[in-house]
């Protein structure tokens, strides 16, 4: 109660009025009762006194300034409270849970506390511990940090990835990779626990404190390390902790400093992974197998405290002996087989199969496979063994030409696709190869693949058997007749033949002919008479250029079809002009050797053989070639001269100047048409091309023609060195 309150009540008590009668006999009893006393019962006090008790009273109380931090006195200790004495009129109270970080707080300890309030509405002073820290708190961690001070704190709770630990009434973060130097997987257990840390890291923007208790343990560490490696020893054996597991190894902490055991030097037994054998916080003896002072590392082993398995070795394990184990691992060049823990043979990929073509052990065993093997070598000194699986079994090539003998059919299982052919498998450890031109009579098969797949059965028969080199020569298409046989009696060369055009490259098109026969047509034979090309899946006729029964090829042409007709129309008009021209001859030779003088009669005969020249050139397509033309001319000349009454020498001299006048018209170029299959049309392709005399026929080569036929596919590569042998010929 405060010193207004007591002034206020005692104002406040009202006055008694009336005395109470009091006997002699009563008076007797309280004699040192002080009968001078006010009405009220209380002294009176003069005003000087007053005013010297109420200074007095004053002065035994400090002066309080509400939200400053003030150092107070702990008077009393309860379970929830803590009563702190600041000097004021009025004790205050301050929650227990604020003195956390002060765990052996006693009666008497000195504290630092934030007046709150002065005075609430019930008279109470308001003190409060956790502000006082705040208020303090920032520098202190700020301080800490700078000077790499050891704090105290107390772990507060869990978060995710760490702890909440109180410092200074801070919440501040501990990391999990900084609660110890090893691997913690139970953060439980550290909550509710006063521990020390150093600060790390602060963030001034946002109040945020990071902490480490791991720094103070690797401090302690780092001074044990170089004692204890200078105490280390190669073959020294040491007790360690499994401190953590990776798939090469485990670390082991072996009292301050860490050392490697590799999963190689757990067991003497192949090993996936080191959980296998141990666990984390095992208590083990490793040996020392190396260490290096300057890196710090120490190489350790497990296995080298147990003899080497192979020192214990049966005896009754040696050469052409049969063994049994497991499979612990599988490589490209073969498989290992494990006799027993540490005791490991190799089962070369030659030794697995009597076949020749196996070429993946994988395809043959597998990891943990239980197998038998025979011991086909053994070395105890060098720890070496060498086995074989395929010994186990009788030979099947011993016997293979009586079981296999040529011509024999037989069924199999493709185990493999090549380029070349397939591999078939007649049994186990019997394969044969079907070469890919051994698998159809008809079709030009590129690849296997495109006639079988991998995994399904086949039947064939035996081409071949070579028992010194393990192979088997099988073919599939000789389970049928040779349809070539028959087919050369079909597709003679210059028989015409409907065929579908099935794919179309760059040098030509493959065509399919009756009876699924194959046959290639080439792109200047794929030429139709509108000078187009012929396109995939069009069907058209073509006509047997070439057939090779041996090889199985056929050459076709679609342009010598319609090219056919045209040549012989061309070889009539050659017929007819030839004929035309004999006739003329033999007419003009007989009008040079007469001598008698031109008549009437005479030029009603060469009237007469002129109308038959012209219509010998009607019938002949009305092609009139350079030279019958000069012949009609001179005709004509002769004629008019005996019109006009000349004399018969001066016909004569005429008639004799025509020889002079058709050796001038030969010698501007040689007459094409004289070669056979050469007509008017042909002649002026043949100019067009740049051919205008024999000389440039005989001088082209098979380039030359190759890039005329570009320009103009007219006939075959034969049909113009023929050409080329008649100009020759008439060149003489």
């Amino acid at each position: 109660m405060s010193n207004e309150e007591i002034q206020n009540q005692t104002e406040e008590t009202p006055v008694v009025t009336s005395t109470p009668v009091v006997s002699k006999q009563e008076s007797s009893k309280h004699d040192d009762f002080d009968w001078d006393a006010d009405e009220a019962g209380f002294q009176t006090y003069s005003a000087e006194e007053r005013k010297n008790l109420e200074s007095s009273y004053n002065n035994t109380f400090s002066p309080v300034v509400e939200k400053a931090v003030v150092k107070g006195t702990v008077v009393t200790i309860s379970e929830k409270d803590v009563v702190v004495n600041i000097g004021f009129k009025s004790d205050g109270l301050v929650p227990r849970q604020e003195f956390r970080d002060m765990p052996d707080l006693k009666v008497g300890d000195e504290v630092e506390v934030f007046v709150d309030t002065a005075e609430d509405r019930l008279g109470q002073l308001v003190l409060s511990r956790r502000k006082a820290l705040q208020e303090t708190a920032w520098d202190k961690i700020v301080e800490a940090l700078e000077a790499d001070a050891v704090v105290t704190g107390y772990v507060r709770s869990r978060t995710k990835g760490g702890l909440v630990v109180d410092i200074f009434g801070i919440d501040t973060f501990l990391p999990g990779s900084q609660i110890d130097t090893k691997p913690v997987r139970d953060y439980d257990q550290y909550v509710g626990k006063h521990m020390d840390f150093k600060i790390v890291k602060i963030n001034d923007v946002y109040k945020n404190v990071v902490v480490s208790h791991k720094a103070l343990i690797e401090d302690d560490i780092e001074a044990q390390k170089s004692e204890i490696l200078g105490r280390l020893e190669k073959g020294q054996v040491l007790e360690g902790v499994v401190k953590n597991m990776t798939s090469f190894g485990v670390f082991v902490d072996l009292g301050g400093i860490d050392g490697l055991l590799h999963i190689t030097d757990i067991s003497w037994g192949r090993i996936n992974h080191p959980e296998e054998v141990l666990k984390l916080d095992d208590h083990i003896n490793v040996v020392i197998l190396d260490y290096d002072d300057n890196k710090k590392r120490i190489s350790l082993g497990l296995k080298q405290l147990t003899p080497h398995p192979w020192d214990d070795l049966a005896k009754d394990i040696e050469e052409n002996s049969v063994v049994k184990g497991k499979v612990v691992s599988v490589a490209d060049y073969g498989a290992f087989i494990e006799i027993k823990p540490g005791v490991e043979g190799l089962v070369h990929v030659s030794e697995m199969s009597w076949s020749s073509h196996l070429r993946n052990p994988s395809e043959y065993l597998k990891v943990g496979d239980e197998v038998e093997a025979k011991v086909l070598s053994l070395d105890r000194e060098e720890h070496k063994m060498s086995l074989g699986i395929k010994q186990l079994t009788p030979d099947p090539w011993v016997s293979i030409e009586g079981k296999y003998p040529v011509g024999s059919k037989h069924s199999g299982v493709v185990k493999n696709l090549t380029s070349y052919g397939l591999f078939l498998e007649l049994e186990e450890g019997i394969d044969g190869l079907v070469h890919v031109s051994d698998l159809s009579w008809n079709k030009k098969i590129k690849h296997p693949s495109e006639f079988t797949k991998k995994g399904e059965k086949l039947d064939v028969v035996v081409l071949e058997v070579d028992k010194e080199n393990r192979r088997l020569s099988l073919g599939h298409k000789q389970l049928e007749e040779n349809p070539w046989d028959t087919f050369e009696t079909i597709f003679t060369v210059g028989s015409q033949h409907e065929g579908t055009i099935t794919s179309v490259n760059d040098k030509g098109a493959t065509v399919q002919l009756a009876y699924g026969v194959e046959a290639f047509a080439p792109s200047r034979h794929l030429k139709k008479a509108n000078n187009q090309g012929g396109k995939e899946d069009e069907t058209l006729s073509f006509e047997v250029i070439e057939f090779s029964k041996d090889s199985k090829r056929i050459i076709v042409s679609h342009t010598n079809t319609w090219k056919a007709a045209e040549k012989a129309k061309f070889e009539a008009d050659d017929k007819a002009r030839d004929n035309a021209r004999k006739t003329a001859s033999k007419n003009v030779k007989k009008i040079n050797q007469s001598s008698e003088k031109s008549t009437m009669g005479d030029l009603d005969a060469l009237s007469e053989l002129r109308a038959q020249l012209e219509k010998a050139e009607k019938g002949a397509g009305n092609s009139k070639p350079k030279q019958e033309t000069t012949t009609l001319g001179e005709i004509s000349a002769l004629a008019a001269l005996k019109t006009t009454g000349d004399t018969g020498e001066e016909t004569t001299e005429a008639v004799k100047e025509k020889p002079a006048k058709k050796a001038k018209a030969e010698s501007k170029g040689d007459d094409l048409k004289a070669i056979t299959g050469v007509g008017p049309a042909f002649e002026k392709r043949l100019n067009a091309l740049g051919i205008n005399s024999y000389e440039d026929l005989i001088n082209l080569t098979d380039e030359k023609i190759a890039e005329l036929e570009t320009q103009d596919s007219m006939t075959s590569l034969d049909q113009w060195h023929k050409w080329m042998e008649e100009a020759k010929a008439l060149k003489g």
